[in-house]
């Protein structure tokens, strides 16, 4: 007993110093509650200077449901003086963002050999057959004023050159996939010199992801995320959507790559009967640039090398908990066998919206045609404004948007693990899994898939299989990475003192010193257990 009290006396006098009355606890509230708004007002500063020419000044829509404010005259970079080397004409192949991907790509090779780029060439012989010209895509005028300390760049060639293009005297060549740009330095610019134009009739994937100098790393992100801006027409379409979808609540793009051409390149088949396998199969023939002809479709579903279906990934956003009733807009084409195949996804998420189906009409828009590419551009608009993006494949859409979102502050985005997504479904269709053990395994393989910050993924010599540099451009999400990082590490500081001294007030007189201890310590914990 005399040991008991003893301890107790020592817990009052520990608990009296600590607690030496109302002054002192409302002096540690008022001070921890400037500390919170403080932190918060510097950090949100710091990360407006960061981030405030890519969102709050290039996306008013994001900020805001008003009108936004005139912006300033614009002032326009220093042109870069260099010696010309000569002319570089590119045709892009392959869809919006591989295209995207590419031009950027393009843009840095031409900046490291001193060369004239003229304006990229979109496809027109693809699966689409667009005939969409850059400039009406992209605003092309500030493409070439917003790098013009970078490189020239000019809508067409010099008339005394346009002839030789006319009468085919140029050099036309494919250059090397996933090439190092000291490729590009030692093979292309030779040729540059020689023909004074050098026209390259293929541009996806032709620069590696890893080993580039810095300063080319950072021009590709600089493309990707400030030049290439899309038109004003297009990019007001998006903000009319996105209006018109705010209204009726929040909601979640999902990129349902389930189109035609996916399924008929792939040779994924899953849910499809034999006349639309013979029908995909015909068109796998039909394009001779699709290398892979004899494709076993369940073999590589089960490599997870396969869009999800859209009855799988009904199940897996039921998995993941995603509320039945948010609104769920459909970021892709048109679905591979219509309602029958959206039956699932309709059945678990009623509140579907597809361009095609909600009077998005060109007349609501004021456009007296909507081509293929037109169409696509705002259906990456929304991905990048939205809290969650859950692409169904790992495609360029899935990727450029994916990357996008790191760069404006690591907005949350689902990567699926489809490989073992589709084991877990085989497992609980054949009723080896419960739902709970199904929905369980669901959302503790996918808690870490959020986008999150991460180093990108590289193996030397197999390009193909390694991470994608625009899906994680981390050379130049750093300042953002860090900025962030330490905003949150400093806001949950904060937070938690300020909620350990009001529990004090309430809990002093119970616990004293031994809870004070407690506290303190996990605080402890939480700081330095982060890297």
């Amino acid at each position: 007993m005399g040991i008991k009290k003893l301890g107790e006396s020592r817990v009052e006098k520990l608990t009296s110093k600590i607690f030496s009355g109302p002054r002192m606890k409302l002096w540690m509230i008022r001070a921890t509650t400037s500390v919170l708004l403080w932190t918060c007002l510097v950090q949100f500063t710091a990360l407006r200077e960061v981030w405030g020419p890519r969102i709050l000044k290039g996306w008013p829509s994001c900020t805001s449901h008003g009108s936004a404010p005139a912006a300033p005259a614009r002032v326009l970079p220093p042109k870069r003086v260099y010696l010309n080397n000569g002319y570089l004409m590119v045709s892009c192949n392959g869809g919006l963002n591989q295209m995207r991907a590419a031009i950027c790509d393009m843009v840095a090779i031409a900046r490291y050999l001193n060369v004239t780029l003229i304006v990229p060439e979109l496809d027109k012989t693809s699966f689409w057959a667009d005939p969409s010209e850059f400039q009406d895509i992209f605003d092309v005028d500030h493409f070439i004023t917003s790098l013009r300390d970078e490189i020239r760049i000019l809508k067409q060639l010099p008339p005394r050159l346009k002839r030789r293009v006319e009468l085919g005297r140029i050099h036309t060549m494919p250059p090397i996939s996933w090439s190092d740009i000291s490729y590009y330095h030692n093979q292309i610019l030779p040729l540059i010199k020689k023909y004074k134009v050098v026209h390259l009739n293929r541009t996806d994937a032709r620069l590696a992801n890893n080993g580039q100098p810095l300063e080319i790393q950072k021009l590709r992100c600089r493309v990707n995320f400030s030049a290439l801006r899309f038109t004003a027409q297009i990019e007001e379409l998006g903000r009319r959507v996105i209006r018109l979808l705010r209204k009726n609540g929040p909601f979640l793009v999902l990129h349902l790559r389930y189109e035609m051409d996916m399924l008929a390149f792939s040779g994924c088949t899953q849910g499809c009967n034999s006349d639309e396998v013979e029908e995909l199969t015909r068109m796998r023939y039909a394009y001779p640039w699709w290398k892979e002809k004899i494709i076993n479709s369940d073999l590589k579903r089960k490599d997870g090398l396969c869009p999800l279906t859209p009855e799988e990934t009904a199940l897996t956003l039921k998995a993941l908990d995603i509320d039945r009733n948010i609104q769920i807009f459909i970021a892709a084409g048109e679905i591979y066998g219509g309602e029958r195949r959206m039956a699932s996804v309709a059945a678990a998420y009623p509140k579907l919206v597809r361009k095609e189906r909600h009077c998005w009409s060109h007349q609501t828009f004021g456009f007296s045609r909507i081509t293929h590419l037109r169409w696509q551009p705002w259906t990456i608009l929304f991905p990048w404004r939205v809290i969650f993006f859950v692409p169904t494949y790992d495609g360029n859409m899935a990727k450029v948007v994916e990357g996008h979102r790191r760069y404006l502050g690591f907005k949350k985005t689902i990567l699926l693990d489809r490989k073992l997504l589709v084991d877990l479904i085989d497992q609980y269709n054949s009723g080896s899994l419960t739902w709970d053990e199904f929905s369980s395994a669901v959302k503790e393989a996918h808690s870490h898939r959020l986008g999150n910050p991460t180093k990108r993924f590289a193996i030397p010599d197999r390009p193909k299989e390694e991470d994608y540099f625009f899906a994680n451009p981390e050379e130049c999400l750093q300042p953002s990475h860090i900025a962030h990082d330490f905003f949150v590490r400093l806001v949950a500081f904060s937070i938690n003192i300020l909620q350990i001294q009001l529990v004090l007030n309430r809990e002093r007189e119970r616990d004293g010193f031994w809870f004070l201890r407690q506290q303190s310590g996990r605080l402890w914990w939480e700081l330095h257990s982060k890297p």
